[in-house]
């Protein structure tokens, strides 16, 4: 029996019933439901499933383990945040632009402060985890840092973008146990942390800068050994063709 609280999908109540989560979210929701009150490692994929109200074939459709569901909730949180960007900042520095995003992001994660704490304690002596997890906050951070309008190409744009992780994971040690509801000690530490980064990444453009003419030494060394290794390819198949070709006798 369908439970008369919930609506199918796409249809809503003129009574005010809340209609049904779209599954995607409902997985998402139900993971930080459970991480909350669970230890990380006693969760089946199944109790999500079970959790969110979905069979288990609708849940393999959605996501093929317990990190892909973090990677999703992850991609919930980017949204909310990028939905929620608008141009008032446009002419500030760009640090207090991102200080707005970061400071948005953790106004976004607030409602899961308890199961993020408790998962990334229990991933923490797990390397293959955090690596993927790393891989998915650099994406994320992609995005924060384009709604920050701060470019991530070229060749410091990967040391934007992880220390962009570092920073925002320094910042959640100390958010985590802030129970200011002005978040001050929070605010506090992203502020060290971007300074902390900028100074780094000065450090990253300077050393770019004086190695500019060793990399463009070194570039020029293999492009020109590229073009022997052409030319001697090129000598070679003319001297087999001449020792080839019979007419090369007469």
């Amino acid at each position: 029996m369908s439970d008369p609280f919930i609506m199918p999908s796409g249809e809503s109540d003129p009574a005010g019933a809340i209609p049904a989560r779209p599954p995607r979210e409902a997985a998402v929701e139900a993971l930080m439901r459970l991480a909350a009150e669970q230890p990380w490692s006693d969760i089946e994929i199944a109790d999500v499933a079970r959790e969110a109200g979905l069979s288990l074939s609708q849940m393999r459709d959605l996501f093929p383990s317990k990190g892909a569901i973090l990677d999703g909730f992850t991609r919930m949180i980017d949204k909310q945040v990028i939905e929620g960007t608008s141009a008032d900042l446009a002419g500030e520095p760009a640090r207090e632009r991102v200080f707005d995003v970061l400071m948005r992001r953790l106004d976004a994660m607030a409602p899961y402060r308890r199961a993020l704490k408790r998962v990334g304690w229990a991933l923490r002596t797990e390397p293959m985890s955090l690596a993927a997890l790393n891989r998915s906050a650099l994406n994320s951070m992609r995005y924060m840092l384009a709604a920050a309008g701060v470019p991530t190409e070229g060749s410091l744009g990967f040391v934007k973008l992880q220390g962009a992780v570092l920073t925002l994971a320094n910042v959640m040690e100390t958010w985590f146990d802030d129970e200011d509801s002005a978040q001050a000690k929070t605010m506090a530490k992203l502020d060290r942390e971007l300074t902390r980064a900028e100074r780094v990444l000065e450090r990253a453009d300077d050393v770019r800068r004086l190695t500019a003419p060793l990399r463009a030494l070194g570039q020029a060394v293999i492009d020109g050994g590229a073009r022997l290794r052409r030319g001697d390819r090129r000598r070679s198949a003319e001297d087999d063709g001449e020792t080839a070709d019979p007419a090369a006798a007469i």
